[in-house]
């Protein structure tokens, strides 16, 4: 009940609507009863023109009864209670789904870097379609029919009560049962449904990674083993919706053979009242049709359980990423970092990867404009290190100082203003290339954004595109080559401004002629900044103020290029190997 509840709370916004449409439901159940009421001046005055025998005194509305009139009312106000209900909740149904989307992904870009490596591209993707869509099913549809359905029977009930009371018992066991097996299946049906998601979600995450990964599936001829894959999930998927099916469908013909059963009894005992004279055929005909009518709520109810149970197990999902916390936060009372002016520090840095030790204890000082290039062997922290600098991940103990301040105690959007980031995998939006030059800076002139392209050696290979900076360059920028990937992710960086500037192995996987243009631009980018640069090829940082190597988290070597070729060190060994290579 409680995680129902918690499904519930997604209504809230819109309880004004949601009693609204309530008594619409109410109005339109009411009205339901009515016209079924109807069968009995039809069959007793109409039809048969006999009086009608009721056990109970007879109503006004139908003893003093306008067919016509009567008629033509009620079936227009029941249409109109209809259609509010039913509007009103379907406009509750996609107001809820777009509030959820929004705060989902509101929720992604509050959350850390280190929440998006522990997931799955598709699984989260499937948490902001496959589930929000269950919880729109729930809302629309499930409460509508719990309600509704809930007063027709309570209506049809109601009326079988006041016609003939002591039949009414043969009905209290039959809904009992019926309700027992209601409460029971649903049960299994959430545990199926949570499984049923989970296996969606493996769909999304292996779409996403084959469709991202088209071009490595491709080439090493991986497309038989991907299908083999696939298919297996995707039958998993199936072997538990049906599951859920057949449990969900069992319950229409118990419901319907528990019914009859309870309905033959009836008839038989009530044929024999109309028969003595003691109900009239049209008051037992209404009879017997309000108890029959019972019978499509209780199914209806049954397959808003299920709905319900589904939606309770996506709600549950949505809520452990609305209800996440991201483990870089800002401290209480965070300031705003002013424009970098002196040195960093790096004081005593600690990091891990779930207990495993990826930086130990590094300690260095890079003053304004210097330029830091760290090296070493393949996993040693390098990434790592400089991925602090902007927050993406806080250390486990130790801190960084940027002008004496704590970044830990400045705003995270005052830090990153601060912060250029060019990576070896450059990161493009399916979008135009001006809006991908200016997404770091939102509002720049057309003139500041060819600017920082023709600083980047960009405005060349741009302009020969028929629609220059208009040109849509497709979802991570797949119609363009690598090297012209590289040098919009320049531009983006060139207009942004920034003073403190961190290269990640920004050329080391380009060809020698995209290498060098783009070495190129990032001489020009480089030029009066604070540069932090990883480096594959060594080559590449003979002109830094500082090289440090790292080996295994901790500092190795640090000191000019000559100085560390003039050790026996890690370095020059590294450097040699290079020098060989070519």
């Amino acid at each position: 009940m409680r995680d129902y509840l918690k499904l519930l709370k997604f209504i809230r916004p819109y309880l004004g609507h949601f009693l609204i449409a309530a008594v619409c439901m109410g109005f339109s159940a009411v009205f339901d009863g009515v016209s079924l009421a109807m069968i009995v001046p039809l069959a007793d005055k109409v039809l048969t023109n006999k009086k009608i025998i009721l056990p109970a005194k007879l109503p006004d509305f139908l003893s003093n009864f306008d067919m016509a009139v009567g008629v033509i009312l009620l079936f227009t106000l029941k249409g109109l209670f209809g259609f509010l209900q039913s509007y009103l909740m379907s406009d509750i149904g996609q107001r809820i789904v777009r509030d959820i989307k929004a705060k989902l992904y509101a929720k992604f870009q509050t959350l850390s870097l280190d929440y998006f490596t522990h997931k799955r591209g598709g699984e989260m993707i499937s948490r902001i379609t496959n589930d929000v869509k269950l919880v729109e099913n729930a809302v629309s549809y499930g409460s509508t029919d719990l309600i509704y359905q809930s007063m027709q029977v309570v209506i049809f009930f109601t009326l079988t009560l006041f016609i003939y009371a002591k039949f009414v018992v043969l009905v209290i066991p039959t809904i009992a049962i019926l309700s027992l097996l209601i409460v029971k299946v649903g049960k299994k049906l959430r545990k199926l449904s949570k499984s049923s998601q989970e296996k969606m979600a493996d769909i999304n995450s292996i779409l996403y990674e084959t469709i991202i990964g088209a071009r490595i599936v491709k080439g090493f001829n991986m497309e038989d083993y991907e299908i083999r894959k696939f298919n297996k999930v995707n039958n998993d998927y199936y072997r538990i919706s049906m599951k859920s099916v057949k449990r969900l469908l069992l319950l229409d013909p118990a419901t319907e053979i528990l019914g009859c059963i309870a309905g033959v009894a009836i008839f038989y005992l009530g044929s024999r009242e109309v028969i003595a004279g003691k109900i009239s055929f049209g008051v037992f005909g209404l009879f017997l049709g309000s108890l029959l009518s019972t019978i499509r709520p209780f199914k209806k109810i049954s397959q808003v359980n299920s709905l319900n149970q589904q939606a309770v197990s996506a709600s549950q999902r949505i809520h452990e990423v609305l209800d996440a916390n991201p483990s870089v936060q800002e401290s209480c009372g965070a300031i705003e970092l002013k424009s970098f002016q002196n040195d960093i520090i790096f004081s005593d840095l600690w990091f891990d990867y779930g207990g495993n030790q990826v930086l130990k204890g590094i300690n260095l000082k890079v003053s304004r404009g210097a330029m830091l290039a760290i090296v070493g062997p393949s996993g040693t922290g390098k990434t790592t290190l400089l991925d602090l600098i902007p927050r993406f991940y806080d250390p486990v103990k130790g801190r960084i100082m940027i002008d004496g301040v704590d970044i830990k105690d400045v705003t995270l959007k005052s830090l990153r203003q601060q912060i250029g980031i060019v990576t070896q995998e450059t990161i493009l939006f399916n979008d135009t290339i001006k809006a991908n030059i200016a997404y770091g800076k939102p509002g720049s002139s057309d003139s500041e954004i060819k600017e920082a392209a023709r600083q980047a050696n960009a405005d060349d290979f741009i302009s020969h595109f028929p629609t220059g900076y208009a040109t849509v360059i497709g979802d991570r920028g797949m119609r363009i080559s690598g090297g012209e990937r590289q040098r919009i992710a320049i531009a983006r960086a060139l207009l942004k401004n920034p003073p403190i500037l961190i290269l990640d192995e920004a050329t080391s996987q380009l060809d020698s002629e995209s290498e060098r243009v783009v070495q190129d631009a990032l001489d020009r980018l480089m030029q009066g900044r604070t540069v932090f640069v990883i480096a594959h090829r060594l080559s590449t940082v003979r002109n830094a103020s500082r090289i440090v190597v790292l080996n295994k988290g901790v500092i190795a070597e640090e000191g000019t290029h000559s100085e560390l070729l003039g050790r026996e060190g890690l370095y020059k060994k590294l450097y040699s190997m290079q020098e060989v290579q070519k």
